[in-house]
């Protein structure tokens, strides 16, 4: 069975904060942390309290202030000969990359920071670079070259009994079901990761949770109970001020409202989540939530040349991006709102 979920980012002095702990709370509490570090000459202690700047300003949308820790807390683990701490930090840096869309540098990190926790022979921080590369894999959609790895972290994790990585995996394996049509599996998943995140009080991985059911069920036409979810997942974003999640949550309240033809709503939904994503530099997001409101507005009688515009100028910014995934969705949704046009016009003629 599994223990209540921890944070193995939060290490060294700060190890006793919580997983569920406030982004603003970690940042403050690492910042005098990193301090006394400093003061101390202790550089292990300074690459611990820098990682968790590092990680809670991520999560917070601080990008740049994020990019400088990172490299702080790797600069001060090499100076303590730390090669867990190492790992650690350029982890983070993976992490950091694959949220700004430098999908390529992220490899290239994670792959490093795998290697550093082998060498420091930190069995979880080498987990965590792992579950990194799998997760870039499966967001540029190259689900058959990273399926197998979530399964097998997923198989670790459980036999670790490590809850907050068992639910990361489940909800990584459920997205890859979910974009292959096996919506029954994903949901399954989904609900099974929600449920050990509960009992474990992982409220992130919870709410991630929350929000994947809420995409499964509202395919099903269950646009409400959809809603009530989002709204419960959006309470725990607040609560933890995960400004990235709850950008993706805003973004899926606009899908499920799409699906339910409720236009206006939808597009209210994807402006709102649009600017949260350009406020963090977050290029998937972007690109995710600028393909919904480009598809609310051509439901709403955006001309339909305009419309291809909007669909060129977004497939031009994907471009050499990596992301394969998205840039599918991006030609589906050309042929869902232009090539009915055209039929039409082809008709009439």
């Amino acid at each position: 069975m599994y223990g209540k979920a921890f944070a193995p980012e939060y290490r060294g002095a700060l190890g006793a904060l919580s997983v569920n702990s406030s982004l603003e709370e970690v940042r403050e509490t690492a910042l005098g942390q990193l301090r006394r570090a400093e003061e101390s000459g202790d550089p292990l202690e300074a690459a611990h309290a820098q990682l968790a700047v590092a990680e809670s300003s991520r999560r917070l949308g601080l990008v740049e202030e994020a990019e400088r820790a990172w490299r702080a807390g790797y600069r001060a683990a090499r100076a303590a000969g730390h090669q867990g701490a190492m790992a650690w930090a350029v982890w983070s840096g993976g992490t950091l990359a694959r949220q700004r869309g430098a999908l390529a540098l992220a490899r290239r990190l994670l792959t490093l920071a795998a290697e550093l926790a082998a060498r420091g022979d930190d069995v979880v921080a080498r987990g965590y670079a792992l579950a990194g590369l799998a997760e870039t894999g499966r967001i540029q959609g190259d689900y058959a070259a990273v399926a197998e790895l979530h399964e097998q972290l997923l198989a670790e994790a459980r036999r670790r009994g490590e809850a907050r990585h068992t639910v990361w995996a489940l909800e990584g394996i459920a997205q890859i079901h979910r974009n292959t049509g096996a919506y029954d599996k994903a949901l399954a998943l989904f609900e099974e990761a929600a449920e050990i995140a509960r009992t474990a009080d992982d409220a992130r991985g919870h709410a991630w949770a929350l929000r994947g059911i809420a995409d499964v069920v509202s395919l099903h036409g269950r646009t409400e109970e959809a809603l009530a979810l989002l709204t419960e997942a959006e309470g725990i974003c607040r609560r933890m001020s995960l400004a990235g999640a709850l950008a993706y949550n805003r973004k899926m309240r606009g899908n499920v409202l799409y699906r339910a033809a409720r236009y206006e709503e939808a597009r209210t939904a994807y402006e709102a989540a649009l600017e949260e994503f350009r406020a963090m530099a977050e290029p998937r997001g972007t690109a995710l939530a600028t393909l919904g409101l480009v598809k609310s507005r051509a439901r709403l009688g955006r001309a339909p040349e305009e419309t291809a515009a909007d669909l060129d100028a977004l497939a031009g910014t994907l471009r050499g991006r990596g992301l394969h995934h998205t840039r599918e969705m991006v030609e589906r949704a050309r042929a869902e709102l232009l090539e009915p046009v055209a039929a039409g016009a082809g008709a009439g003629r």
